[in-house]
């Protein structure tokens, strides 16, 4: 293309852009945000996008161009600012809970601009700052899905941001946020105000959710004496949500350096689980959040629950290294106490951990990395060794 061709078509496709809820396009019209995006696309047709992908099981990522699907009338387009590296991404890519569908492009912590718009989106306009987590679309219908619980759809249809089959799209493989671009439905964008720390705003999406869910569930309050296993990327975000709460919050990790970044998060202490004070705790606490992705005993901290206490698993590790539990000693406890598993939170439960986290200060600690550093990321969040949450800055693509 021709130097002058090329500035004619950059403005007029800047030009459709910003008359785009006034004008009747035709068919073969370009649109995308006049201001600040690279992506172009024409109407009805599939978008293209970039980004890293992992093409075996191997923590291995190379550059990766594919599409996403048409924007429907009540999609948004959002250009991808950041994206966390959650832990179950590890687990995604090696296959360790379902099948994995390569080239696997994951990332389900994503947070962006909005630079296209259905024509019947409200929720949005371009220009908007919105997140996407786990999540990108459920049948609506059922129960769940209507108690705003669309990662429990009782009609299985709930469609997970990457490695996950989209019944609503022809079952195609869904491609997740390491990635230049996403295309979704506005009832699973996440608004995020202008004010947001943004380029913390990411892990909100998937840690800061799965930890503010069952601490809500609970119902954790001030005076609580309640306790973090494990904290990590998820486990930091529980920590200070209890502590904002005004409970009384114990951590344990396997990491003693930990200690110092629990105790100025707000925690009253830190215990070493291979320490001996560890295995004397017994009824002390009223709530305990499991995060751990390793191999454990349950029962360990179960009895460390007070009469009526309630404990929430969130860690998700691989098959081979899945807790263990002794359900006949806990039982032989008989003390009323509560065991249950908690799946990340709703699009409504979401927003209101969005806006409370960003009302209330509560981010995520975070390192940014560009994404040609995704291999290295991998290695020590597996060795346990990274500072609570790699963020991935998009503009590392370009």
């Amino acid at each position: 293309m021709k130097t002058s061709q090329r500035r004619e078509f950059l403005k007029n496709s800047a030009k459709v852009a910003g008359g785009l809820a006034a004008l009747s396009l035709g068919a073969n019209a370009l649109f995308a945000d006049a201001q600040t995006s690279k992506i172009f696309f024409k109407e009805g047709e599939r978008i293209p996008a970039k980004g890293y992908a992992a093409f075996s099981k191997d923590w291995k990522f190379k550059p990766y161009s594919f599409t996403r699907h048409p924007l429907g009338e009540n999609d948004v387009l959002i250009e991808i600012k950041y994206a966390g590296i959650c832990h179950s991404d590890l687990h995604t890519v090696r296959g360790d809970h379902s099948k994995a569908n390569y080239p696997m492009v994951p990332g389900h912590e994503i947070a962006g601009e909005v630079v296209a718009v259905g024509k019947k989106v409200s929720k949005f306009k371009v220009g908007d700052y919105a997140g996407v987590g786990c999540m990108v679309n459920s049948c609506g219908e059922c129960e769940a899905c209507k108690q705003s619980k669309e990662q429990y759809c009782t009609n299985a249809k709930t469609v997970f941001t990457y490695n996950s089959k989209d019944v609503f799209h022809n079952d195609e493989i869904t491609y997740g946020g390491y990635s230049n671009n996403i295309v979704v439905s506005e009832k699973f964008a996440i608004k995020v105000p202008k004010n947001a720390e943004f380029e913390k705003v990411a892990p909100l999406l998937c840690a800061g959710v799965t930890t503010y869910s069952p601490i809500k569930f609970s119902k954790v309050k001030k005076g609580d004496k309640v306790a973090v296993a494990g904290v990590g990327g998820l486990g930091h975000m529980a920590l200070q949500y209890m502590v904002a709460l005004g409970a009384e919050v114990t951590c344990f990790d396997i990491v003693p350096s930990k200690k110092e970044a629990c105790l100025k998060f707000g925690a009253k202490e830190f215990i070493d689980v291979q320490s001996e004070e560890f295995k004397k705790i017994a009824n002390r606490f009223d709530f305990i959040i499991s995060t751990i992705p390793y191999k454990y005993d349950i029962n360990d901290y179960a009895r460390m629950l007070k009469f009526g206490g309630e404990m929430a698993i969130v860690g998700l590790p691989a098959p081979k290294d899945f807790p263990t539990f002794d359900i006949n000693a806990f039982v032989w406890q008989f003390r009323d106490k509560k065991i249950y598993a908690s799946l990340i939170g709703g699009i409504k439960e979401t927003q209101e951990m969005l806006d409370y986290s960003v009302k209330n200060k509560i981010y995520p600690k975070v390192e940014i990395i560009p994404i040609q550093k995704l291999d290295e990321a991998y290695e020590k969040v597996a060795k346990g060794e990274a500072d609570f949450r790699f963020v991935i800055d998009m503009k590392s693509l370009d």
